[in-house]
């Protein structure tokens, strides 16, 4: 049974996570992820954050129950629209998930120096560091980039990578001859103003603020941080004054009281 306490969180973050009026346009999409920070693309099990697909669609909907619907399609195109206009960064980044951060987000994340050989600091497999040399001249399509590497598979681990690290995006689309667009590739640090703003505080207290309350090992899933890492940060912001304990969660200092 779900008692009160875990009522008035649902009630906390459905107040958090849900704009009083759906987006209709790009821009207003845009807005929605400056005022939660981070969001996941569709909800998912385990996955302690809001989602774009539930400001859009009915209450109660599940995404792809009947397929490419409305909602579906709206936030398909709306993931490649977002960072194409420099709204919001897209790639699998929050619990390893389709997601978007806002720029103000991304920058406290992005821990390399804004320029477009950060990559090579990094150990990172080697078809990720050759897709991020292709990108040096350019933006390319998915479509270009996997037959650069060859195996689907090598790609997918590089990209997947390359976007946890978050040196590369989405950048829009390209309409081809025949089938769905191909989604093009940009080295993040071309399309974003990113280096130098690395602060794993703001990123915690942003995180934090969006989440309600959350436990290290949630913003560590989130962010790919090791559990002590977050517990670090978290207990960082306690001391700061800017969030509280509760029990073996930490709440936003900021956030409303729950029923005991």
């Amino acid at each position: 049974m779900v008692d009160d306490q875990e009522l008035a969180l649902a009630r906390a973050r459905g107040d958090r996570w849900l704009p009083e009026a759906r987006p209709q346009t790009v821009e207003e999409a845009g807005r929605f992820v400056d005022d939660v920070g981070c969001a996941l693309l569709f909800p998912a099990a385990n996955a302690l954050a809001p989602s774009l697909y539930e400001t859009v669609a009915d209450e109660d909907a599940v995404a792809w129950a009947d397929g490419m619907g409305e909602a579906e399609s709206t936030v398909w195109t709306w993931k490649d629209a977002l960072p194409e206009a420099g709204l919001a960064w897209y790639g699998k980044f929050l619990f390893r998930r389709a997601s978007l951060l806002s720029p103000t987000l991304l920058r406290a994340l992005y821990t390399g120096d804004g320029e477009l050989d950060d990559h090579e600091d990094l150990d990172l497999p080697r078809e990720a560091h050759e897709i991020a040399r292709a990108l040096l001249t350019g933006p390319l399509t998915s479509r270009a980039l996997r037959e650069l590497i060859g195996d689907r598979a090598a790609y997918d681990r590089a990209m997947t990578e390359l976007q946890r690290r978050l040196l590369v995006t989405s950048a829009g689309v390209r309409e081809q001859r025949a089938g769905w667009p191909a989604s093009i590739v940009d080295l993040t640090c071309r399309r974003f103003d990113v280096g130098g703003g690395h602060d794993a505080a703001t990123a915690t207290s942003r995180y934090l603020e969006t989440a309600v309350e959350a436990t290290p090992a949630q913003l560590a899933r989130a962010y790919g941080w090791t559990a002590a890492v977050a517990r670090s940060h978290l207990d960082a912001l306690v001391d700061a004054g800017q969030a509280r304990r509760r029990a073996s969660a930490y709440r936003s200092q900021g956030a409303t009281d729950v029923p005991q």
